[in-house]
């Protein structure tokens, strides 16, 4: 915008003004999104000797056959639910304010049931590559978390399970890119992360389900070691302190908050590193809290919910220390507690998953976005390009991995900040 005087004679003797220069100042703006009609032009063509013979290019392909949505619309149905977390009858009252009236049961059954669902099964091939490639690794954050999904017929709904497999080795300049894969089951049995891990050899991080522990246990070549969470540990000290301002539950905080203050110094530093210093620093501490525990467990009530946190961290002793020997370990499994969070803000608003098939999109939405904003690629470019190149045939099942987020970051400049590790 130009504002510029209105004369351009002298104040002072009349004489005409030149220009020296400008002040330039900026603002904010935004532009609102606005729907939009794209039309795709077939000429048809005959030949005037042969009145039977037309020719027309093919159509291309769509998403669904004769719809109407395009993939860039899908997209941002799919983001705007399971990044943002606006529910679908949210989404209907923005596009009423643009004059598009779709009342919530059209969004809901069209929209939502029939495009957002043939766009997960598009994207499927994709989704199993990331699952593949965070289970493959040889150091996995693991946790779950609740999803209520209807359950007809019987007029509520019952509660199905999200798993979250995580990979993240920026904290230790690790090779590998950073992961969030989804896996959805109707419960929550030990089989269904014996299931899911039954080729995964390595550290697995994770609280103290005992699942992931008679996983472990089960594993006769010990391929599967377990590292516990410190954070969870921590966890039961502040609370019983939070209510009763304990000297002894002070003490344990103490200690902990010493030993995360050593690794915010070694944080992105390589592996080796991080182990030497903990094994330098962080290790008396560790093992002067272990002989603080132990004589205190027989000083206090045995039913006294401080003697239970001193029993559990007791308990799980051996995975709390397996960070001091090995610098790919985190203290805690913050990584994955933080891909779990967006699913509870999303269910918080969404309520729940229309079915089991419904609950499975949402753990292929989920792992396609997280995975994307973990590397620092917007989801709505990324997936809209991604669902284009398969849709229309330009990329191959077997070219699927130029289609993962690191790989298409590489060529292409649509990308925001990376989440934090």
């Amino acid at each position: 915008m130009l504002v510029d005087v209105e004369r351009r004679d002298c104040p002072c003797c009349g004489g005409t003004l030149h220009a020296i220069g400008e002040l330039r100042t900026e603002q904010l703006d935004i532009v609102p999104a606005q729907l939009r009609v794209r039309v795709t032009r077939r000429p048809r063509y005959a030949c005037r000797a042969c009145e039977g013979a037309v020719v027309v290019a093919p159509a291309p392909e769509r998403l669904i056959d004769g719809g109407m949505a395009t993939e860039a619309l899908i997209v941002h149905v799919l983001v705007s639910k399971f990044c943002d977390s606006l529910p679908l009858y949210r989404q209907g009252q923005m596009l009423a304010r643009q004059g598009i009236t779709l009342d919530r049961s059209t969004l809901g059954s069209d929209v939502y049931v029939r495009r957002v669902g043939r766009a997960c099964w598009w994207l499927t091939p994709l989704y199993d590559l990331l699952v593949g490639t965070a289970l493959s690794a040889p150091k996995l954050f693991a946790d779950d978390t609740t999803l209520p999904v209807l359950d007809p017929g019987r007029g509520r709904t019952k509660t199905g399970r999200l798993w979250c497999y995580a990979v993240d080795d920026r904290p230790w300049c690790g090779p590998g890119h950073p992961v969030a894969a989804y896996v959805y089951t109707e419960d929550r049995k030990g089989i269904r992360p014996a299931a899911h891990l039954a080729a995964f050899r390595g550290v697995l991080q994770v609280d103290g389900y005992p699942g992931f522990k008679r996983l472990a246990g089960d594993r006769a070549d010990a391929s599967v070691g377990l590292a516990f969470c410190w954070a969870h540990m921590r966890r039961h000290f502040y609370e019983f302190h939070a209510y009763t301002q304990s000297p002894l539950a002070a003490e344990v905080l103490a200690q902990v908050r010493a030993l995360y203050a050593i690794e915010g110094l070694i944080r992105g530093h390589p592996a080796e590193h991080r182990r030497q210093a903990r094994q330098e620093r962080s290790r008396p501490v560790v093992e002067a809290l272990h002989a603080w525990l132990q004589v205190h467990q027989d000083r206090v009530s045995a039913a006294s919910d401080l003697a239970k946190a001193i029993r559990c961290a007791l308990r799980h002793w051996p995975g709390l220390t397996v960070f001091l020997n090995d610098g790919r370990v985190e203290m805690d499994s913050n990584v994955v507690e933080r891909a779990i969070r967006p699913v509870a803000l999303g269910r918080k608003n969404a309520l729940f998953a229309g079915s089991d098939g419904g609950a499975r999109q949402w753990a292929i939405a989920m792992t396609l976005i997280q995975t994307a904003k973990l590397n620092g690629v917007d989801p709505q470019a990324w997936l809209t390009d991604v669902l284009e190149r398969i849709v229309s045939g330009r990329t191959k099942a077997t070219e699927l991995d130029t289609l993962l987020p690191w790989n298409w970051k590489s060529n292409n400049s649509a990308a925001v900040p990376a989440v934090a590790a």
